[in-house]
């Protein structure tokens, strides 16, 4: 979206989404996609607007705002309003410098658009955050890219305390040019755990974290991989994660619109081993409109779980 907006002045999308979902537990139908908590696909109406700053010389730094009124039957009045992008990036010799509300500068999330999907990476997962208040750094090269930011660690909402995140990633690959990106990503801080807007846990959570992750593009074929090593320290208690995600699409029809997922991520903490699967199939019957469904499987010692959502989602330019 930020890189289409060069083309003029002002980009200005409006949206909306139905949103279904169903546990094979014998539960009813569920008006959301992954949990109630959680800020992603729900039944919901929105903008999306990309503004250029400029001046007669030329482009000196652009302005984004993406936001959503949302159903959530946990709220007073059912309604939820969820903001994404808030930030204003500007451009000096340097590179580009962002504040406001953006994604953390870690792993493979940085750079996928996954605002409108059912099927999410880590940053969905609880493993870090898809989108963060703070600032960040931004450059391209030549082949890759160096990312910096240093946020609150608090997520969607705000919350000023103890709590912060510094993080960065530097990648090699140009997808446009060379079909490929790979990165290596490390963050620490003290973060508190939220789902959506709602804290968790009120207290601070140390956290160190590596990564690595890859992108390759080959035909019809989308590779996605991204591992993650987290550590986390609550009072005197240490605990490792490691994570293994992968994502593979298959493209199918002119402008691709049709794709086939297959996802599956795999967790390991002390002695626990889990494990989750995910089909994803997207249609696009037109530009500004796309339905998806998405099946997961959900394994985890002598947890097994199976649940499905279907989604019909329009993003139409005003």
């Amino acid at each position: 979206m930020a890189s289409a907006a060069w083309a003029d002045s002002r980009l200005l999308f409006a949206e909306a989404q139905l949103v279904g979902g169903h546990s094979f537990d014998g539960r009813p139908i569920r008006w959301y996609s992954m949990d109630q908590m959680d800020v992603m696909q729900k039944p919901s109406v929105g903008f999306d607007l990309v503004q250029r700053l400029s001046t007669e010389t030329g482009d000196w730094g652009m302005f984004a705002i993406q936001a959503r009124l949302a159903y959530d039957s946990t709220r007073n009045g059912n309604i939820e309003l969820q903001l994404y992008n808030a930030f204003l990036k500007v451009k000096p010799a340097f590179g580009d410098v962002w504040v406001g509300h953006n994604k953390p500068a870690f792993g493979l999330a940085m750079s996928l658009d996954n605002h409108g999907t059912l099927l999410q990476p880590l940053s969905m997962q609880g493993y870090g955050f898809d989108r963060d208040w703070g600032a960040g750094y931004y450059r391209d090269f030549e082949s890759g890219n160096v990312a910096f930011s240093a946020t609150l660690g608090s997520g969607m909402p705000v919350y000023l305390g103890k709590n912060y995140l510094f993080s960065g990633r530097i990648s090699k690959g140009d997808l446009n040019q060379q079909n490929y990106n790979v990165g290596m990503s490390a963050a620490y801080g003290m973060t508190l755990e939220t789902m959506g807007y709602h804290l968790v846990v009120d207290e601070p959570i140390q956290h160190c974290m590596a990564g690595a992750d890859l992108t390759h593009y080959s035909g019809p074929w989308e590779d996605r991989v991204d591992f993650v090593w987290d550590r986390m320290q609550a009072n005197l208690d240490h605990v490792s994660r490691y994570v293994l995600f992968h994502r593979l699409t298959l493209n199918i029809m002119p402008e691709n619109r049709l794709k086939l997922d297959f996802q599956h991520m795999w967790v390991k903490r002390k002695t626990v081993l889990a494990a989750d699967f995910s089909l994803g199939l997207s249609y696009q019957f037109m530009p500004d409109l796309t339905a998806r469904l998405a099946f997961t499987q959900m394994l985890e010692q002598a947890t097994n779980a199976t649940k499905a959502a279907a989604q019909i989602y329009w993003y139409y330019k005003i």
